[in-house]
C-alpha cells in the first residue's frame, strides 16, 4: 500500500507540559542569510499532541507533522529521544524535613 505523502519530522526540547495531552516543543535551527552568507540561529515553538502525557520538561523529542487536531496543534509526538535527567535528580534528592 502506498504511503500518503512525506511527513515532516523535527526534533526539539519540551519547554511546557501543563496542558492535558499537549506539550510545547521548541525547535532550534541554523538558517543561512541570503546576502551575508552567515548562519543565523532561529527557533520555533510547536504545540504537539501527546496522548499519554509522557513528555516532561527538558526531554528531547522527535515530532512528526499530522492532520489538524485542534486550532493550533498540527504536530504529534513520534518518540522521546532522551529523558530529562535533571528532573529525576531533583526528585531523588528531596528529603523529608524533620521537626
Amino acid at each position: 500500500m502506498k504511503e500518503r505523502g512525506v511527513r515532516k519530522k523535527m526534533s526539539g526540547v519540551v519547554i511546557g507540559n501543563s496542558m492535558d495531552k499537549t506539550a510545547v516543543v521548541i525547535v532550534n535551527r541554523l538558517k543561512k542569510h541570503s546576502s551575508y552568507s552567515k548562519y543565523i540561529r532561529s527557533n520555533s515553538k510547536y504545540l504537539i499532541h501527546d496522548p499519554q502525557n509522557k513528555c516532561q520538561i527538558g526531554d528531547k523529542v522527535r515530532i512528526v507533522e499530522c492532520r489538524p487536531i485542534s486550532k493550533t496543534k498540527r504536530w504529534q509526538l513520534l518518540e522521546i529521544i532522551n529523558k530529562n535527567e535533571l528532573g529525576k535528580l531533583d526528585m531523588n534528592n528531596e528529603q523529608p524535613l524533620e521537626q
